[in-house]
């Protein structure tokens, strides 16, 4: 099945005056910003930015910065910043490493993966790249497996980790690294862009929509 390219991802770092509007006449589904990072910081766009998203009638989701410290710690401060929006937002962890600090271990994801679940009864996403490969290698991980994948590689394949057999989304450019014409949108410029691999209807079953 053919892969759509419908969701970006961003944070304060795309800016203040973003037009979700216009992001979505240019094809966007889906919009997952960063929520928190650590146990208590928050991204300051976050409410501002959902508020607009949903108004345009997109797709939200929410991921958590990982960094080095107690998986569950950081999973309830996570769960805490997005109150009782938990049931209809996509729920994702970023597990890459900290270019501030301590960065998040194997045993602190699978314990952050894992209070999600037991709260919220669903599995969020797990975003990764080389570091997953690099942790892993050719090992497999039973518990972050129950996770979906979105991969994050910057280039014309997608090399999956051995502990998945197929990514659920793909973010294939920052807007400038493996950047094409196609890596700016209407109304938020060059950002984070991912395919999702599926269609539409896929999609918004991943979000639990109709």
């Amino acid at each position: 099945m053919a892969a759509i390219d419908a969701v970006v991802d961003i944070s304060h770092h795309n800016g203040a005056n973003l037009d979700f509007q216009k992001a979505k006449a240019a094809g966007i589904l889906g919009v997952i910003h960063k929520a928190t990072q650590g146990h208590s910081s928050i991204d300051p766009m976050y409410a501002a930015n959902k508020k607009k998203a949903l108004k345009a009638g997109l797709l939200w989701g929410a991921y958590h910065f990982a960094t080095g410290a107690d998986g569950v710690d950081q999973a309830t401060a996570f769960l805490n910043a997005l109150g009782n929006d938990v049931g209809s937002t996509l729920l994702v962890l970023d597990f890459e490493p900290n270019p501030s600090g301590s960065s998040m271990t194997l045993e602190e994801a699978r314990a952050f993966v894992t209070h999600v679940h037991a709260v919220t009864g669903q599995w969020p996403g797990f975003y990764s790249g080389h570091y997953i490969k690099q942790l892993l290698g050719t090992n497999k991980d039973p518990v972050l497996a129950n996770c979906w994948l979105w991969l994050a590689q910057y280039g014309p394949t997608a090399v999956v980790p051995p502990n998945w057999s197929t990514w659920t989304m793909w973010q294939y450019t920052d807007g400038a690294v493996n950047a094409t014409a196609h890596t700016r949108v209407d109304g938020i410029g060059h950002c984070d862009r991912d395919r999702f691999n599926g269609s539409e209807k896929r999609l918004r079953a991943l979000w639990g929509v109709a």
